[in-house]
């Protein structure tokens, strides 16, 4: 009497597994070499391959030229020890495309602790380690360029001090104050926890007194004092970074007479305008590899950043939100 419900409980746990978004496959270690004995939809979705293909076969038709021998052995162990764990190996599709496939898989025990079956599900990585990889790339073009900048900044501070300067003496205090906070200014700005948020005079004040020759006189703050949300404190300290890297090399804070704008707003989501004025004409660079890593930066988080090279001096406006 009993066996009417257990079948129909079978045939719901089945048919709920079979349209599960996630990918899955079960094996019976009962008939010779351990073939698929079942594949739900979403499995057939991520290998390409129709269920009629898949059942009968061992797991391993999915293996190919890059699949390690050492995710092999890993999955040979853990059914070995009959635990459940997971394993990152590539696997390959019907159409010869590979996937990075974070295979979790373990047994299905009867009643006397003997494997009758295993599971298999499967999670495609391979956007997630595409991205990974991407941003590792823009983390180190954009530290590249910074530390190149860095050696060009340091000269200028070093060309300006020396006008200032009345003796060696005099000139070695002003550079070693001057490049300790520079450098102290980057490694702030490398160092902050992704999670962690701050009002932006906290994150611009440090960056300003860093590149500003003759102080923090050469730069006015008009606007409130908001609160950034940390997502964002990479992409605009960055941003100020670079923006202050230009202004030594090429725009106001070469020049003695130089000053900086800067205006907040929170009318439109949260923005940030930076006008440089009473420095050298400005002429449009040829080369914007800067300005491209911030950009990608700023865009990885929703924001956005234009520059209009005015030659009474650059005017960048950087906006997020709105």
């Amino acid at each position: 009497m009993q066996q009417g419900p257990d079948r129909l409980n079978e045939a719901m746990l089945l048919e709920t597994i079979r349209h599960a978004r996630l990918p899955l496959c079960i094996t019976d270690p009962t008939l010779p070499d351990n073939p698929i004995v079942f594949a739900n939809t979403a499995f057939c979705d991520l290998t390409g391959y129709t269920v009629e293909e898949v059942v009968g076969r061992n797991c391993r038709f999915l293996q190919g030229a890059d699949t390690t021998p050492e995710s092999i052995a890993q999955i040979r162990r853990i059914i070995h020890e009959r635990r459940v764990d997971t394993v990152e190996i590539v696997n390959y599709r019907k159409d010869g495309s590979t996937f990075l496939n974070a295979l979790q898989l373990g047994p299905i025990l009867d009643e006397d602790r003997e494997p009758m079956l295993y599971f298999g599900s499967q999670i495609d990585t391979s956007t997630r380690r595409d991205a990974e990889r991407a941003a590792r790339q823009l983390a180190d073009r954009e530290l590249g360029h910074r530390l190149r900048n860095i050696v060009n900044v340091m000269s200028v501070m070093i060309r300006m001090s020396a006008r200032e300067a009345a003796d060696i003496q005099a000139l070695a205090r002003t550079v070693d104050g001057r490049l300790k906070t520079l450098s102290d200014a980057h490694f702030r700005t490398i160092e902050r926890p992704g999670e962690s948020a701050a009002h932006m005079r906290e994150l611009l004040a440090p960056i300003l007194k860093a590149y500003a020759p003759r102080g923090e006189g050469q730069f006015t703050y008009e606007g409130p004092d908001p609160k950034v949300p940390a997502n964002l404190v990479s992409a605009l300290t960055l941003t100020v970074h670079e923006l202050a890297t230009n202004a030594v090399k090429h725009g106001a804070l070469g020049d003695e007479g130089g000053h900086v704008a800067i205006a907040v707003s929170e009318a439109d989501g949260l923005s940030l305008c930076w006008q440089e004025r009473d420095g050298p004409e400005v002429v449009p660079p040829e080369r914007r590899s800067g300005s491209g890593i911030i950009r990608s930066l700023i865009s990885s988080v929703g924001g956005t950043l234009d520059l209009d090279w005015r030659p009474e001096g650059l005017v960048a406006t950087l906006r997020f939100g709105g």
